[in-house]
């Protein structure tokens, strides 16, 4: 299931998360018991349930709310599911600490810790950018950022999401057109620390970044390509983002 912000649970979920910002947890909660509500597949009953769990007033009444949203996580065979079981995992871990249950607070860091460190995601993957490759070419670290221009990255970043890359490309800088290049991750990966177990839980945009170069396999000329309001409200957004990037 692609992740979608016009989802009516995932809309109620969006705007409990802006009361929890304006510090009216109340209202939140209510929000969120209304997701739960309303949730009609086990990826939205899933979601809902992890933000009930935030606003229990007991340990126990949370972690029964988290093991929850892990019962209805584990039916569902998807990537941006999967992507949210370490932190499902290590939030279910550090209630049994709480509890005093040792063992299963072990259990469940060691299976976090195990699905942290190997992403699930087999692709296919996508690069955005207004670079002109070909087949065969090399993606490689060291690049500047395109949000902090001074910055040096570290890593090469990719999406399993065409829409995502397609963003990344309006974002590129450079004069040169937009393109989408399906690419082939050459070594290990992780899930993008920016975006992973943010505002969702998970890694919901499929975004994901490596050491090692990404290798051209093909390009994509259709995507969905974001409107000039829409990349304008981005821009907007990042230019007031007080956030670091972690590289």
């Amino acid at each position: 299931m692609e992740f979608s912000p016009f989802n009516p649970v995932i809309k109620l979920c969006l705007q409990g998360m802006g009361f929890e910002d304006k510090g009216m947890p109340e209202e939140a909660a209510q929000l969120f018991l209304q997701a739960w509500e309303k949730g009609s597949d086990d990826h939205e009953k899933f979601l809902a349930a992890h933000y009930v769990s935030r606003h229990q007033k007991t340990t126990a009444d949370q972690l029964k709310w988290l093991e929850t949203s892990l019962e209805f996580a584990l039916k569902i065979n998807d990537d941006t599911v999967k992507s949210a079981l370490p932190s499902l995992y290590l939030n279910i871990s550090k209630c049994y600490e709480d509890l005093r249950d040792r063992e299963k607070s072990k259990k469940n860091a060691e299976l976090s810790l195990l699905l942290k460190n190997h992403p699930s995601d087999k692709g296919s993957f996508y690069h955005g950018t207004k670079a002109d490759l070909q087949i065969g070419d090399l993606l490689t670290a060291g690049g500047n950022s395109n949000y902090q221009s001074e910055l040096k990255m570290n890593h090469i970043y990719f999406t399993a999401l065409t829409h995502g890359a397609g963003l990344a490309a309006a974002l590129a800088k450079g004069d040169g057109a937009e393109r989408v290049y399906i690419v082939e991750p050459t070594g290990n990966f992780e899930n993008d620390p920016n975006v992973t177990d943010k505002k969702f839980p998970g890694n919901p945009t499929r975004s994901y970044r490596s050491e090692m170069p990404l290798k051209i396999i093909g390009e994509i000329t259709e995507w969905t390509k974001p409107g000039s309001e829409d990349l304008q409200r981005f821009r907007e957004k990042l230019d007031n983002s007080k956030g670091e990037i972690i590289n």
